[in-house]
């Protein structure tokens, strides 16, 4: 295993640990920060929502990726360790495996062990954009299931993409592969955040946040159909439909209007024998959702374990063939 193997493993470990450091100023909320600072100041510096958008989109990015690049050479300047200790911690923050298995299962104890449909919904409510004040316990399960298949990509396996592709800029700039790496995952997560604060097909965001969702859409391409690949293997090992992950991801896949979002949801309803889609309600608005997969059977509570199980394996699968990936470039250049 190679110190960038190591450091990158160490990254993952630290999340399934110990997950989001709610007690350290997260870089995510970072990020957040200057999204609503940058939305305020072009807003007021344009009277083009689109304009401001992108000078919104490109300040943001661009702060990001300095700002995370400035910390590393200064630690690398006082020390070497430090900033490659830093740099594993970076990464870690962008990982995100852990809080959605944890949310995940809030939502799944309020319905298994409390019967509570107000506290399911609740739960819910912190993992999805949908409104939830009217899920049934078959809605509440759904939109679980559906946000665990879709922030697999989001939260876990786009930002390892980027980090162990950025870590190949490495052999070019004969620095430690650790440093570009979180540089990347950093600058993912930062066009991620702001499809999350700006991506709304709102009245406000209609204009403003399209090329923060065209800038996501496209650096999600590849990672979700990585992603919905590896959700078939894993299925497989965990005695899971896997023939019919396989079909309904070729079926189902490009149903949805967005075009990464149904890759993994399509394979994960076909794993789990079941429909996933349909009704959902948007900022009081009802958006008919294409379904995805068969509706074999109603889902239950623990489909939702399942899915964590899928999600982590499938992402587990996803960072082998990354690093294979990475070790074959590196023989070839």
């Amino acid at each position: 295993m190679s110190l960038f193997e190591l450091q990158l493993s160490i990254a993952v470990i630290l999340d399934l640990l110990f997950g989001d450091p709610q007690y350290l100023p997260h870089p995510v909320r970072v990020i957040g920060f200057f999204c609503n600072r940058s939305e305020k100041i072009f807003r007021n510096l344009t009277a083009s929502d689109t304009m401001a958008g992108i000078l919104s989109f490109a300040s943001v990015l661009c702060i990001t990726i300095a700002g995370t690049t400035l910390i590393l050479v200064c630690f690398n300047l006082y020390s070497p360790l430090i900033a490659q200790i830093t740099a594993t911690l970076l990464l870690y923050t962008t990982v995100a495996a852990r809080d959605l298995v944890v949310h995940s299962r809030h939502v799944y104890f309020a319905l298994e062990d409390l019967g509570n449909l107000d506290a399911a919904r609740d739960a819910v409510a912190q993992i999805v954009g949908r409104d939830t004040k009217e899920l049934d316990k078959q809605g509440i399960i759904r939109a679980c299931i559906e946000t665990v298949a879709e922030n697999m990509v989001d939260g876990v396996t786009a930002p390892l993409f980027f980090a162990v592709l950025f870590s190949l800029f490495a052999m070019f700039f004969e620095v430690k592969p650790i440093f570009p790496a979180a540089i990347g995952a950093m600058g993912y997560k930062a066009v991620n955040t702001m499809d999350s604060m700006f991506g709304y097909k709102s009245e406000k965001y209609i204009h403003f946040g399209k090329v923060a969702a065209k800038f996501d859409d496209f650096v999600n391409f590849i990672p979700a159909r990585i992603s919905a690949l590896m959700i078939i293997p894993a299925a497989f090992v965990l005695g899971l439909n896997w023939k019919n992950a396989f079909m309904i991801f070729t079926r189902d896949r490009l149903a949805h209007a967005s075009p990464n979002a149904a890759h993994s949801e399509a394979a994960f309803a076909g794993a789990l024998d079941v429909e996933l889609g349909g009704v959902s309600v948007y900022l009081g608005k009802e958006i008919q959702k294409p379904a995805l997969g068969d509706n074999n059977r109603p889902v239950k509570e623990s489909d939702i374990l399942i899915a964590n199980r899928l999600m982590l394996l499938s992402s587990f699968f996803f960072l082998i063939l990354l690093l294979a990936g990475r070790l074959i470039v590196i023989q070839i250049v």
